[in-house]
C-alpha cells in the first residue's frame, strides 16, 4: 500500500472532540484495524514513516485541491463538482480536513511517547516539530480547538475542552521551544536513510523548528499581547540558540525518490495533462495580474511564471480565468486560459514543499519593516530582496522540465526586483509589496497562502458572482463538521461563543485581519 495513501489513526489517542473518523472524502484511507498493527507494539521510528510521508503527501494535495482555489492561483471553472472557487465547501469536506490534521497531531503525538518509551531523544524532538506543524494548520483552519486535553482517549477524556487559539498558540510556542532544546543536544536520529528531508541530520531538523516558530510568531503578530516583537527580536539576537534557514539549501521539503513508495502526490501514471489542468484547473485572471504587466510598450513578466503555468495552446498572451464565477459564466471564461504546468508539477519524484528559506526571509522583512525588529526599512528590504530572489532559484531548479523554456536566472531575478511588479523603489506601499510578493513565494506550500491572506488581506482580491454559498465573503476558516459537535456539542458551542460567531466560514479566526479590524479588505463590495 503506498504511504501517501496510509495514516494509523490509533484508537487510544486519536480522539479529538469527534470528527477524526470517516476522512475517506477526498484523500485518505485510515487504517484502524487492529488486528493489522499493534500499536504499543511499535517504535518511533516506525511512526515516523507514516507520519511524515503522509503529512507531505496531503500538503501536495492540499495545494491543489483546496489552497490554490481559495486564494485564486486557479479556478476550477470548466467543472461543476468541484466548486471551491465559489465557496461551496460540504460538511463531509470540513470533516476530512479536520480528521486529517487532527490524525497526524495524533499520530505525533504517539511517536513522541514511544519516544519517551525508547528514551530516544531525536524521536522526541521531531515528533514535537510534526506535531505542531499539523496542529498550526488544524487551528489555523477552524480557529479554536482541543489542545491541552487532545488525543488522551485512553485517559477517559473522549470530549476535551476547546482552548483558545491564543492558548493554543502558547502550548505551541513552549513544544517548539522543549524542541529546540532537545535538537540542541545533538541526538542521534537512528534511522536516517527514512528522513527524505533531512537524511536524520538534526541540526537540519532544528533549523526547520525554528523557522516553524518564527512563521506562527508572524502569525500572531497583530496580536499585542503576544509579544512578538521580543520574542523575534530574541531569535536574531542569537541564532546560535535559535538558528533558521540561511540558504535554500536548508528548505524544509521532501526530496521524493520517484521510487516505490516514495512518490509525488501527482503521478503521470495515475493523473493525465487533461485531468489536472487543461480541463479542470485554470490559472486566474488574479494570479495573472501579479506576474504578468503588459502597458503600452511596457512588457514585465515573473520569471517564475512559466514554471508555474502554461499558456493555452500557441497563444502569445496569458489569459486567466475568473475565479468565483457564476455556473453560466463558467465556459465563457475558461475558454483559451492558461492552465498549471503539469511537466513540472506532475512528475514521481516532484518534492512536496513544507517550508522555505525565502519564508523566513519575507518574515523578517515585515518585521524589519514593522519594527518589531531592529533595522528600519534598509534592512528590511534587504531580506526582502533576499527572499525574491531566494524564492526564484528554488523555482529555477525546476525550469528544466517545462516545455517553454524561460531561465530563472541572475539577469532575470534583477529585473523582477527592479521592475514595477516586485521592485522595491517602485512600490511605495511596503506592507503591502512585502504581504504580495510572500503570498506568491507560498505558490504549491499546502496551505499557507490561505492563512497568510487572512492575517494580512493581501492580495485584495475580487469576490465573484457565484459565491453566494458563502453570502459573498472570503472564507475566514472552516466550519465544524456536524460530526465534531455532535460528539462534544457542550465544548463546541463554548468555542463558537468565544470567537464570537456562528459555526459558518465568516466566522473569523483570532489573529486574522477581520477578527483584529472587523472587516476584511477586498478588490470589490461584498453583495450582501
Amino acid at each position: 500500500m503506498k504511504l501517501k495513501s496510509i495514516i494509523y489513526a490509533m484508537s487510544l489517542s486519536v480522539v479529538i472532540g469527534g470528527g477524526v473518523t470517516g476522512c475517506t472524502n477526498d484523500f485518505e484511507e485510515i487504517n484502524t484495524d487492529p488486528n493489522k498493527m499493534n500499536v504499543g507494539e511499535l517504535q518511533p521510528y516506525g511512526m515516523f514513516e507514516q507520519l511524515f510521508y503522509g503529512m507531505a503527501s496531503t500538503q501536495n494535495y492540499y495545494s491543489y485541491y483546496w489552497n490554490d482555489e481559495l486564494v485564486q492561483f486557479t479556478a476550477c471553472t470548466p467543472m461543476t463538482a468541484q466548486e471551491r472557487h465559489r465557496y461551496k465547501i460540504t460538511d463531509n469536506q470540513w470533516n476530512s480536513l479536520w480528521s486529517n490534521y487532527a490524525n497526524k497531531g495524533a499520530n505525533a503525538t504517539h511517536m513522541y511517547d514511544l519516544a519517551d518509551k525508547y528514551d530516544d531523544n531525536a524521536c522526541r524532538a521531531v515528533a514535537l516539530t510534526l506535531k505542531v506543524y499539523a496542529m498550526s494548520n488544524l487551528t489555523d483552519l477552524f480557529g479554536d480547538i482541543p489542545y491541552r486535553e487532545a488525543f488522551k482517549g485512553d485517559e477517559g477524556i473522549d470530549r476535551p475542552v476547546f482552548d483558545s487559539q491564543k492558548e493554543v498558540y502558547e502550548q505551541m510556542f513552549a513544544e517548539l521551544e522543549l524542541a529546540n532544546d532537545l535538537y540542541a543536544a545533538k541526538p542521534t536520529f537512528s534511522r536516517p536513510t527514512m528522513d527524505l528531508m533531512y537524511n536524520g541530520d538534526m541540526a537540519q531538523w532544528r533549523k526547520f523548528n525554528n523557522s516553524l516558530y518564527l512563521r506562527l510568531l508572524c502569525r500572531v503578530s497583530g496580536r499585542p499581547e503576544m509579544n512578538v516583537g521580543e520574542k523575534m527580536q530574541g531569535m536574531v539576537n542569537n541564532t546560535t540558540k535559535y538558528p533558521v534557514f540561511a540558504s535554500n539549501a536548508d528548505n524544509a521539503m521532501v526530496n521524493n525518490t520517484g521510487v516505490d513508495p516514495y512518490y509525488n502526490y501527482f503521478r503521470p501514471i495515475e493523473i493525465n495533462k487533461e485531468k489536472f489542468s487543461k480541463n479542470s484547473y485554470k490559472v486566474t485572471e488574479q494570479f495573472l495580474k501579479m506576474t504578468v504587466l503588459t502597458d503600452g510598450s511596457y512588457n514585465e513578466q515573473d520569471p517564475r511564471l512559466t514554471t508555474w503555468a502554461t499558456r493555452y495552446s500557441d497563444s502569445k498572451d496569458w489569459k486567466g480565468t475568473v475565479s468565483g464565477c457564476s455556473p453560466e459564466d463558467a465556459g465563457v471564461v475558461s475558454e483559451g486560459t492558461a492552465y498549471l504546468n503539469y511537466e513540472v508539477l506532475v512528475r514521481d519524484d516532484a518534492p512536496a514543499f513544507i517550508m522555505d528559506y525565502s519564508e523566513v526571509m519575507f518574515i523578517l522583512a515585515e518585521a524589519a519593516a514593522k519594527g518589531y525588529i531592529s533595522g528600519g526599512e534598509s534592512v528590511a528590504r534587504d531580506y526582502y530582496e533576499k527572499a525574491v530572489t531566494a524564492s526564484c532559484k528554488k523555482w529555477a531548479v525546476y525550469e528544466q522540465y517545462s516545455l517553454v523554456k524561460a531561465p530563472i536566472d541572475d539577469v532575470n531575478v534583477g529585473k523582477l526586483l527592479s521592475g514595477r511588479l516586485a521592485g522595491w523603489d517602485n512600490n511605495p506601499d511596503k506592507e503591502r509589496l512585502i504581504a504580495e510578493q510572500k503570498f506568491l513565494s507560498l505558490f504549491w506550500v499546502g496551505m499557507e497562502a490561505f492563512h497568510e491572506i487572512r492575517r494580512t488581506g493581501y492580495p485584495r482580491l475580487v469576490i465573484g458572482d457565484g459565491t453566494h454559498y458563502n453570502d459573498f465573503q472570503f472564507p475566514q476558516r472552516m466550519a465544524y463538521s456536524s460530526t465534531t459537535m455532535g460528539a462534544n456539542p457542550d465544548n463546541t458551542k463554548a468555542a463558537l461563543e468565544r470567537m464570537g460567531g456562528e459555526n459558518n466560514m465568516r466566522t473569523p479566526v483570532w489573529w486574522s485581519v477581520k477578527a483584529i479590524t472587523g472587516s476584511f479588505p477586498t478588490a470589490n463590495q461584498p453583495k450582501n
